[in-house]
């Protein structure tokens, strides 16, 4: 579903993000992606958001080079991009109205996604009256109303405290388990890469490229966490990216 091919990224004053990045993530399937802060996590995900253009290289989706955004794919971002002037339900209808879904249609997705999500009863709220996981919540709801076959997110849980950043980890993996969307994550934690990623990509200091990429096959159960596979996993991680500042 998702393939990078030898991507490269210069920006305009000579930084280079990310050097000849190659990797691949089948449909249904979770990727994550771990380096040190500035190695071009980021900038993979807007080149696949079609966002930013490579340098040189192939960003590819279902065989497809990207060449612009997509339908097919949701982006989101760790400071929720929630308009502040508008309720919960607004925020989440948002995308429905902006492709001229009928308000009939409109209020049957939005409702039953915030029911799954805890939302129900906040309705006519305002995202300053959330508390930080309510609102990811919201920005959560607002793109699977969409129905995205693919979902790239950039650290979205790392603004979070702990305990509400593991019960949201837990949402998205019930999900990624219900929908099989494919998804493209980019965190700095150790923990969570490994309970996300089927894969890990782990890439070194700027200009990113890929140091090891780890298979994780038990990823996928919300009690990975308490097993002795897990705690290897993440040692893995941490050997690779051997001390660097995370």
């Amino acid at each position: 579903m998702i393939a990078a091919k030898e991507l490269t990224k210069i920006y305009p004053d000579g930084t280079e993000a990310v050097h000849r990045i190659t990797f691949d993530i089948p449909c249904g399937e979770c990727c994550s992606v771990i380096g040190p802060s500035g190695c071009g996590k980021t900038t993979l995900l807007l080149i696949f958001a079609g966002i930013l253009r490579p340098s040189a290289g192939t960003a590819l989706i279902n065989r497809h080079e990207v060449t612009g955004p997509s339908k097919e794919l949701a982006l989101i971002f760790q400071d929720y991009g929630l308009f502040p002037w508008k309720t919960v339900y607004e925020n989440v209808s948002l995308g429905l109205e902006l492709r001229g879904v009928k308000k009939k249609e409109q209020q049957e997705i939005v409702s039953s996604l915030l029911k799954d999500l805890g939302l129900h009863g906040f309705e006519k709220n305002y995202p300053k009256q959330l508390s930080g996981g309510m609102q990811q919540r919201v920005a959560l709801a607002r793109m699977l109303a969409l129905k995205p076959k693919i979902l790239l997110m950039d650290e979205p849980l790392s603004s979070l405290d702990a305990l509400t950043r593991e019960n949201l980890q837990n949402v998205l993996l019930q999900l990624w388990q219900q929908k099989r969307m494919t998804m493209l994550l980019v965190t700095h934690s150790i923990e969570e890469a490994v309970f996300f990623g089927r894969k890990i990509v782990v890439l070194s200091p700027r200009p990113g490229t890929i140091v090891k990429t780890i298979e994780n096959p038990q990823k996928g159960n919300v009690k990975y966490r308490t097993q002795e596979v897990f705690f290897e996993k993440c040692k893995e991680v941490r050997q690779s990216l051997d001390g660097g500042a995370i």
